[in-house]
């Protein structure tokens, strides 16, 4: 209240109360949680291209999927694709279990087919059945949801990260998958393709958790302008213990000779002391839902360890 007093004497404002709709996101809060979500402008998306009466769908992509160019196959207006696809990217701001596969489409926006139509298709029949759906935010630190994930103090101020990867057949260059959580909320993501092709999956994984340095050390030093006190190292979590020792042992050999400088600065932050690499397994690793096509049951307990909640929950 004195902040806004402040800049009132400087500045003709007008107070428009607590937050609620803000450049097409929306903000709902009740019993002390928070839910950023687009549920109009999800609606708004659906209307605007015939898919308001469709079958809902349970997982945005298929398990496994794999797109490919093929010339052979059926043409679809380019200019539909396009527009579906970006308003899609809009929606990606508060609905990171999309990600993947909005990424993935956009690779065809040139030349789009049959085939890729279908799977914009499907990602808006996903939208239909989870309307509702959007990032979760508590008030206080609670993170029950780490201590049962990684056994982590729940009284600690945290900042985690989780890296993965996943091939690509087309191109032979892999996906590299990450995520980013405060306080048991996601606050940054990014699936992406890879600028190079990897020859192995130690490769592969180490490029991608060198992304995520990136991007640990940058929400680092954002929360230490924010004046936010982060009681320890920012840990990223890898499920591959290859690519941990690899970053802690400088040793060059078969494995890793060939791999670019620039990929060795997840090396020097290691050693640095800036950033803590702890493996978890497979089944853990959160960052699998933004690399590949998932089946329900692991795709929908990953979105739930993810923090997508649906605003049902504060009513």
């Amino acid at each position: 209240e004195r902040f806004k007093r402040s800049l009132k004497l400087e500045f003709k404002m007008t107070d428009l109360g607590i937050l609620s709709y803000f450049l097409g996101i929306e903000f709902k809060e009740a019993k002390g949680l928070l839910i950023m979500h687009q549920l109009k402008y999800a609606i708004d998306l659906l209307k605007r291209f015939k898919m308001m009466s469709c079958n809902p769908a349970s997982t945005p992509v298929e398990p496994g999927l794999r797109l490919v160019k093929d010339d052979s196959e059926k043409s679809v207006d380019s200019t539909l694709f396009k527009q579906v696809v970006g308003s899609l990217r809009y929606l990606c701001n508060t609905r990171p279990d999309i990600s993947f596969a909005v990424g993935l489409i956009s690779r065809f926006m040139d030349n789009p087919k049959a085939s890729h139509w279908a799977v914009a298709k499907r990602i808006l029949r996903y939208l239909k059945g989870t309307l509702s759906y959007g990032v979760l935010f508590t008030k206080d630190s609670d993170q029950t949801a780490f201590t049962d994930l990684v056994g982590i103090s729940e009284s600690t101020t945290m900042l985690m990260g989780f890296s993965d990867w996943c091939g690509d057949k087309v191109e032979r260059k892999s996906t590299t998958g990450y995520l980013f959580k405060f306080l048991g909320a996601p606050i940054s993501w990014c699936s992406k393709k890879q600028p190079v092709v990897a020859l192995s999956s130690c490769e592969a994984e180490y490029i991608a958790a060198c992304y995520a340095a990136c991007q640990a050390l940058w929400l680092d030093s954002l929360l230490e302008e924010l004046k936010i006190e982060i009681q320890r190292l920012v840990e990223l979590y890898l499920d591959n213990k290859s690519t941990i020792s690899l970053a802690m042992n400088p040793v060059a050999h078969g494995r890793s000779k060939h791999i670019e400088t620039r990929f060795h600065f997840l090396r020097e932050k290691v050693s640095k002391k800036q950033l803590d690499l702890k493996y978890c397994s497979t089944e853990m690793q959160l960052a699998d839902i933004l690399t590949k096509g998932l089946k329900v049951n692991k795709f929908i307990e990953l979105r739930d360890k993810l923090g997508v909640s649906s605003i049902e929950i504060l009513n």
